[in-house]
């Protein structure tokens, strides 16, 4: 039997102190310096790309509070009967415009990629708010000239922190709490997961912090007796990045963390790091080619003593990755390589096979004619640096159930598919009736 104790005391003390976090605050905004409307996106499901709209739509502002919103902008969609969507877009006025309502509809075909999805519903959304703009006096805010020669609108500038009227500074913050219980007569699993989140994104700098607790515990009832494992495991990541030029960027990650799978009681790392991307940083939502760098010191303090003797160590370590990714009208592919590696190891005659990794991953989903689409996953790994697995080794239940990681030279995965659709692609009709029929939609009859 497999016990760790978990310090219940702490736990409930952490949750009892979200929930302490949990306060809503209300701020006066000052409308007479309002030059811009303000917008609250409302979108849950399918093509809810808030960052892209936000990207391509600058000429408005974008806010996290409806209360201090000039439109309400809600989006829903159904399937169609040949499989496509239609979305529809509800403009809803708020406070002076409260009267203010209109609703526009717009609709695509089952073949159309990602980036044209979005695209058509940039170009919807965008004439719905320049109507809302001009019904409330917003003037001057765009010139409406015309689509791009590939169908899309790309901004020329990030909206600023000193252009809007925001008392939290562009700081958000997300409390998340999920608790998870279930059994039988054999089996009983039991999870508690919190989290905390902090982030504020401008033009010049990029921060985010989170922390974390996850308490599982598990008890089955085997032949050999009763097998119970409960674990607590818990992390602190810090980000900052800043801009350094249009093609740099610099930045640093911290961690601190308890990572019971991983042999690890406690852990902290620094790595600061570069990027460079090939291409503008402002174009990343439709193609992207950066190479990274990062590099810096990390402690470990084992559970049980590794495979090589040590109960802590801490070793400086780098990391690098070199990330391709493009989303055009033919579709979308990824391509990323990834390599790190101990450095500075006094004992290095201890490690004949050295201590790295290298992971490989692509993605491509590419359609060949309308209608027919083809899309391939694989990923590789060659894995040398698992400096923190125990002596002793996983015990049959930990390794069925992936309680411990298990030691191991390599890691892969492939997968294959392709979507074929023939027929009439002039079908508009949207029925609600019995939505579990959904035709073409992937949902099950």
């Amino acid at each position: 039997m497999l016990k760790e104790s978990r310090p219940t005391g702490a736990l409930r003390g952490a949750l009892i102190l979200l929930g302490l976090l949990i306060v809503v605050f209300q701020f006066p905004t000052d409308a007479s310096a309002q030059t811009r409307p303000r917008i609250f996106f409302d979108c849950d499901g399918r093509d809810c790309n808030s960052q892209h709209y936000r990207t391509e739509i600058d000429w408005v502002d974008w806010v996290n509070d409806r209360e201090v919103a000039d439109v309400h902008l809600i989006v829903s969609s159904l399937s169609m009967g040949a499989g496509g969507r239609e979305y529809q877009l509800d403009f809803i006025g708020r406070e002076a415009q409260e009267a203010y309502a209109d609703e526009m509809r717009y609709q695509s075909f089952s073949t159309d990629t990602d980036i044209e999805r979005l695209d058509g519903m940039t170009e919807a959304i965008s004439v719905g708010l320049l109507r809302f703009s001009t019904a409330a006096g917003f003037r001057g805010l765009v010139t409406i000239s015309g689509a791009s020669a590939e169908g899309s609108m790309i901004p020329d500038r990030v909206v600023g922190a000193d252009e809007v009227e925001d008392p939290w500074d562009l700081w958000i913050f997300r409390i998340n709490a999920n608790y998870n219980v279930d059994g039988e007569s054999r089996r009983r699993s039991e999870n508690l997961y919190s989290s905390v989140i902090a982030s504020r994104i401008s033009p010049t700098w990029k921060l985010y912090f989170s922390t974390n607790i996850n308490s599982r515990d598990r008890e089955f009832e085997l032949e050999a007796g009763t097998f119970t494992d409960t674990r607590t495991d818990w992390g602190v990541r810090p980000w900052v990045v800043y801009t350094l030029a249009e093609h740099w960027s610099v930045g640093v990650r911290g961690e601190v963390a308890r990572q019971p799978r991983y042999n690890q009681e406690f852990r902290w790392e620094v790595t600061p790091g570069i990027e460079y991307s090939l291409f503008p940083y402002e174009e990343a939502t439709r193609r992207a080619l950066t190479l990274s760098y990062r590099i810096g010191p990390a402690h470990r303090r084992y559970i049980e003593e590794t495979l090589y003797g040590q109960t802590s160590e801490t070793r400086w370590e780098q990391w690098g990755e070199i990330d391709l990714s493009a989303r055009q009208p033919w579709g979308e592919t990824g391509v990323s390589i990834s390599a790190s590696s101990f450095m500075f190891l006094p004992d290095i005659e201890a490690f004949q096979d050295g201590l790295y990794s290298v992971n490989l991953r692509g993605d491509i989903d590419f359609r060949i004619v309308r209608g027919f689409s083809v899309r391939l996953d694989g990923n590789i790994g060659w894995v040398q640096d698992q400096i923190y697995l125990s002596a002793q080794g996983a015990t049959d239940e930990e390794a069925l159930l992936e309680l411990q990681q298990l030691e191991t030279d390599f890691r892969y995965g492939v997968s294959l598919g392709f979507s074929f659709q023939f027929g009439s692609i002039f079908n508009n009709v949207v029925n609600n009736r019995f939505r579990n029929v959904e035709g073409f939609s992937g949902r099950p009859w």
